[in-house]
């Protein structure tokens, strides 16, 4: 969340100095799509050896020709670095735009398909001589948590983006997608300040029914889900502790099958640009 409003100085710095400590791909939070793609331009262009990927943006706030342009548009300016990470978000926010949010799959389905003009509906084969822009599903993951959602990462993007979960989450898949989970992790030995700091980074996420309901298939129960979540909930899904402890934790997502772990950087008591731990986590990317 850091890096959105991009084109800030400070920020741009941010990026630059990520890419220099070997941070080659950028995770920007998507939400609803509100200037986010701007944001990507601006990392795109501090980072010039860096992916940008969105993870993840909600259909809703932009149609797939839009977003097929406007991709095409930063391709041209600083090469195929951008990947769209997509969410189905929810029935709100579909409302919010005045669309109909339908069954998820079925409609993240029919995105897809609009996403690349000229394939046949539901299967992403080839049907005629449309050669509008579009996006291959080698630019695209899926932030998907149920199973049907994660079929459909699995046939129709790249692979797909856990939030929120644990390594048993892999289980769910076979072995051929790209997974690339999020991991949050607070850099604090001080157990009760992390804590802390974990439910105010992601404490919100745990009343969504889609969390809710995918945390209770890892294996927690009602008590785990209350307000903020349990000590339990909040150590499995936020790694904190030195930079040993997380790079276990990190290192628990590879010996899993995942290909890539999204860092999310938590900071105990403040805000702000998390520069310094960005820093001392560098030693991960080796």
């Amino acid at each position: 969340m850091e890096l959105r409003s991009a084109g800030r100085p400070q920020v741009r710095d941010a990026a630059a100095e990520l890419g220099e400590l070997g941070w080659n791909t950028i995770w920007l939070p998507g939400l609803d799509g509100g200037g986010v793609l701007d944001d990507v331009d601006h990392l795109l262009g501090a980072a010039p050896g860096s992916r940008v990927v969105t993870g993840v943006l909600n259909i809703w706030g932009q149609s797939a020709a839009a977003l097929t342009g406007r991709v095409a548009e930063l391709d041209a300016k600083h090469g195929a670095r951008t990947v769209v990470g997509l969410g189905i978000g929810s029935p709100a926010g579909a409302t919010a735009h005045g669309q109909d949010y339908g069954k998820p799959v079925t409609s993240m389905a029919r995105y897809l398909d609009e996403l690349t003009p000229g394939r046949e509906p539901g299967t992403g084969r080839g049907r005629g001589t449309d050669r509008r822009p579009g996006l291959g599903a080698d630019r695209l993951l899926l932030g998907a948590l149920g199973p049907k959602m994660v079929d459909l990462a699995v046939a129709r993007t790249a692979g797909w983006h856990p939030f929120l979960v644990t390594p048993a989450y892999r289980k769910m898949v076979g072995p051929e997608p790209l997974i690339a989970p999020h991991q949050a992790v607070v850099l604090d030995t001080d157990q009760n300040r992390a804590r802390a700091a974990a439910r105010a980074g992601i404490g919100m996420f745990l009343g969504f029914p889609t969390y809710r309901n995918n945390l209770k298939r890892l294996g927690f129960g009602d008590d785990d889900l209350v307000p903020g979540g349990s000590d339990r909930l909040i150590d499995a899904l936020v790694a904190h502790g030195t930079a040993e402890d997380i790079a276990r934790r990190l290192q628990d997502h590879l010996d899993a099958g995942a290909d890539h772990v999204a860092l999310h950087v938590i900071t105990s008591g403040g805000s702000g640009l998390p520069l310094a731990q960005w820093r001392e986590l560098a030693f991960l990317n080796n």
